[in-house]
């Protein structure tokens, strides 16, 4: 099971197609708009760090200039899927190897009919290179004209980012170059095209010297039955890949034309067959689950950075407007576990992404009066904070609202030191952790100890005025999950640093300075380990926050049947009086520090808060952590319910939101529901193991992943319940 297949053109679905469509490369993904155009479509191409100033989001990834536009004319009318007639449509999307294929027949207002097939992929073996391929088979004699071409004018809903430099056609290779550069940030795209026809006579080729939208338009001899195919060859690359982007499009769209389709298509193929060599997990007895899971790992492959650690992967991928391309803590904690185990390559990119940006980092501690690295909340190019202070009211467009999650959610710091552990650890990548992680962990964990409020009279440390990963409470004081987090970065800091004075002498001795590490700050880091304030009951229910279990209890049944959450019926500060989670922080950090908590307390904290979240409406990456943790209660049936709810999330749009692009936590977070919590995978001191919790109807699970460089292959059967 590898395809997605629509059979529906519905225009009223346009957008949510158009991003479940969508291919790339982890240099760039383009969505699954139609090559002739639609109306209202949303067509973009995004490519990893081409980022542009906008207001109120401060700056977000630029809408490349569009390489897909093909129309067809059939002896002069203009194909369309609003004129004439159409049957046989069907849109397919191979996930195997990438490849976008859309058939239809269409009958001209005339009477003439075309056959039409179009594939394009984004080649993973030369990531620069995107190919389009259209195949047309008439039923009449006449002239089919193809008109190709590279569109400079894309905006981000109406913000245009491009300034056009140039553009031309070289008489020599064919090939037509268009140049453009980003308004603000100034970074240069050049894109070039090559039109080959494969098979038909060419009956005339001009070059249309459109300004910012140059295109070649060739003219085919058509004939009953015969079809027509012409390749489109197209390069990509930006000033931030090479210092002469256009020649270095240029040559390379004159170079993969010429081994021509089949080619390229092949190299693509093995590529893929890599990929999916180290990732692919097998599902038998559930063909939803096995597509729906293939899909969401799609997305995550296609997102992900293999040749740049200066980027990070956005919480909409690389597939739609949503967050503007911006990074939090859904990359750290839902996508890298994907990459850590699986293709550690990727995930040192992007961990490497964050230790690139350290000083943006510990410029934002020193503004807000903190030592340390401080990241923030929403991160893009430069690692400042770039999360909006206001936006518009969703409900009444003349007001505004406040965003507090730049300022108040921390928590970010502790989940970058975490996702880096996790990555030496998994790996045993000492030399990476010598030079790069230990030092993550050591100056959040400076910011850590900076942050601490002392309370004299309670004689505690405390984390006030904060917003934990459930944003339906904001300005709350000592979240459970930040103080966790925190006491757990302080902790670790103080054994990486012994680690390294024992393997990496030069290393340590370079930190303890530069970091000012003296005895008498980590005497202080102790003393804020043993006396952080960590809120619970006497029977081990951990409070969420201080005071979250006087705030006001909601009989979440019965508001069903409901198509809204908690916090749109309630509003921002009705649900914030409420104690209706948008997801549980306490089950996240249950998940996360497992070891920490026995099984009785792990229980106890399931049965309190499950029935306190909005789980339907709520948080996206809510669905994976609950599944996992109703697999450490026992309960793999109700584990089910919420993994097949975050694995339809995008196919089956079932927030109504997918149009703005991946839920790409989501996706990443069913990977690890059906690993960590299905597959009940652990590890300690002594290696790896597994603890099964099938679904009941599953019959056999298969996954693959990486531990201290060596591939593993696990195959887990639900053994057939004995007889009467």
């Amino acid at each position: 099971m590898w395809t997605i297949t629509e059979t529906d053109f519905a225009p009223r679905h346009r957008h949510h197609q158009e991003t479940i469509f969508t291919i790339g490369n982890g240099y760039l993904c383009t969505r699954g708009a139609f090559e002739e155009g639609d109306p209202n479509d949303r067509r973009a191409t995004f490519i990893h760090g081409v980022f542009d100033a906008a207001p109120i989001v401060v700056t977000e990834l630029a809408n490349a200039p569009d390489w897909l536009p093909l129309t067809v004319y059939a002896a002069g009318e203009r194909f369309s899927l609003h004129s004439g007639r159409t049957a046989d449509y069907a849109q397919t999307l191979d996930l195997r190897q990438g490849l976008l294929t859309r058939t239809v027949r269409w009958t001209a207002p005339s009477g003439r009919q075309l056959h039409l097939t179009f594939e394009r992929f984004a080649s993973l073996a030369e990531p620069h290179t995107l190919l389009l391929r259209c195949r047309v088979r008439p039923n009449f004699a006449g002239p089919i004209e193809f008109r190709a071409g590279l569109n400079g004018d894309t905006h981000n809903d109406g913000l245009l980012h491009w300034r056009h430099l140039e553009q031309r056609a070289d008489p020599a290779t064919g090939a037509v170059v268009l140049l453009n550069r980003t308004r603000s940030s100034g970074i240069d795209c050049a894109t070039a095209m090559r039109l080959v026809t494969a098979t038909g006579a060419e009956l005339s080729r001009q070059y249309w010297d459109v300004d910012n939208r140059p295109a070649l338009a060739v003219t085919v001899t058509g004939r009953p039955a015969e079809e027509i195919v012409l390749d489109k060859f197209v390069a990509v690359y930006t000033s931030r890949d090479v210092p002469a982007a256009e020649v270095a499009a240029h040559a390379l769209a004159a170079v993969v034309a010429v081994p021509g389709w089949d080619a390229a298509t092949a190299a693509n193929r093995a590529a893929w067959a890599v990929e999916w060599g180290r990732t692919d997990v097998e599902i038998d007895g559930d063909p939803e689950a096995q597509i729906a899971l293939r899909f969401n790992l799609f997305q995550m492959l296609i997102a992900a950075p293999r040749h740049d650690d200066r980027v990070n992967i956005g919480a909409k991928t690389l597939s739609g407007f949503g967050y503007r391309g911006h990074s939090f803590w859904d990359t750290e904690i839902f996508m890298l576990p994907l990459f850590t185990y699986t293709a550690p390559h990727i995930a040192r990119n992007l961990l490497n992404y964050r230790y690139r940006l350290l000083p943006a980092a510990r410029a934002k501690a020193a503004a807000n009066g903190f030592e340390g690295a401080q990241f923030p909340w929403e991160s893009a190019d430069t690692g400042e904070e770039v999360t909006p202070t206001w936006v518009p009211d969703s409900h009444d467009r003349t007001r505004l609202v406040r965003i507090w999650t730049g300022d108040i959610e921390i928590h970010i710091s502790a989940d970058i030191a975490y996702a880096a552990y996790q990555f030496w650890q998994a790996t045993g990548d000492d030399a990476w952790f010598a030079a790069q992680g230990a030092e993550l962990i050591l100056d959040t964990a400076r910011f850590w100890a900076s942050r601490a409020e002392w309370q004299a009279e309670a004689g505690r440390y405390e984390y006030n005025d904060v917003i934990g990963p459930d944003e339906y409470h904001d300005h709350v004081d000592n979240n459970v999950y930040t103080n966790h987090l925190a006491q757990w970065n302080l902790q670790t800091a103080q054994a990486v640093l012994p680690w390294l004075r024992a393997h990496a002498p030069e290393r340590a001795a370079e930190l303890t300075s530069s970091l000012d590490l003296t005895p008498t700050r980590l005497s202080h880091w102790q003393d804020v380990i043993d006396k952080i304030y960590l809120p619970a009951t006497p029977e081990g229910v951990l409070e969420q926050f201080e005071g979250y279990f006087q705030r006001t209890e909601v009989d979440l049944a019965a508001l069903e049947p409901r198509t809204k959450s908690v916090q749109e019926l309630f509003g921002i500060e009705g649900a914030n009086a409420t104690q209706v989670l948008k997801q549980p922080d306490v089950l996240m950090l249950q998940y996360l520090l497992r070891k920490h908590f026995s099984d009785e307390v792990v229980r106890r904290n399931y049965a309190y808060y499950t029935p306190r979240t909005d789980h339907t409406f709520g948080s996206s990456l809510g669905p994976a952590i609950q599944a996992i943790m109703a697999c450490e209660v026992g309960d793999p049936d109700e584990a089910y319910i919420h993994f097949i709810r975050g694995a339809r999330a995008d196919l089956r749009d079932v927030r109504g939101n997918a149009g703005d692009g991946i839920h790409g936590a989501s996706a990443a977070g069913t990977w690890q529901t059906v690993v960590f919590g299905f597959g009940g995978l652990t590890f300690d001191a002594h290696g790896w193991r597994t603890q099964p919790r099938l679904p009941r109807h599953w019959q056999r699970l298969t996954f693959r992943f990486i531990y201290h460089g060596q591939p593993v292959t696990v195959e887990l059967k639900n053994e057939p319940a004995p007889a009467d």
